[in-house]
């Protein structure tokens, strides 16, 4: 049996990427995590590495055909195994060790909020996620869900409309 994934440490490990690696979500998250690293910092060197993470994340987006914006909130640990078609709201915030497949959609609905997922949220491929809902821990939301209502901690969400089912693991 397994050790359960951690909803509040940060593995770090899941998105480092081995040297000749092509790994476009890795790489995308590497542009990213880059940009926010440098972005506060003052002097031409910080400069240069913003622009140089700026295009990197241009790129990536492009062969990724990703929109993730570098201004996201989005903690340590997102794996990304295939990021096609993955949409982020900048408003959204992503919690530590969370799996997005493809096509999946954080979103707002109207003038909502964006959706808060927790730590270790497992979102299947091509799930839409929309308005100001919170995600529990270590909840999963099935491939192509629409899910307009909370899920709670451990909870499943399937369905168009989701239903969610309490307590699923």
């Amino acid at each position: 049996m397994s050790a359960e994934v951690s909803s509040t440490a940060a593995d770090w490990t899941r998105e480092h990427k081995r040297l000749g690696e092509w790994n476009p979500g890795k790489s995308l998250l590497c542009a990213i995590r880059d940009y926010q690293r440098y972005r506060g910092q003052s002097g031409w060197l910080a400069g240069i590495h913003k622009r140089w993470a700026v295009l990197r994340h241009r790129f990536w987006s492009v062969v990724s055909g990703a929109d993730i914006p570098l201004n996201c909130q989005i903690e340590g640990g997102l794996l990304l195994p295939h990021p096609n078609g993955v949409v982020i709201h900048p408003a959204a915030r992503i919690g530590p060790n969370c799996l997005i497949f493809q096509q999946v959609t954080l979103g707002t609905r109207g003038h909502g909020g964006a959706p808060v997922l927790a730590g270790h949220v497992d979102v299947g491929a091509g799930a839409k996620l929309l308005g100001g809902i919170a995600v529990g821990e270590h909840a999963r939301i099935g491939a192509n869900a629409v899910v307009l209502i909370d899920v709670p901690p451990h909870g499943v969400a399937i369905g168009v409309p989701a239903v969610v089912q309490e307590g699923g693991r």
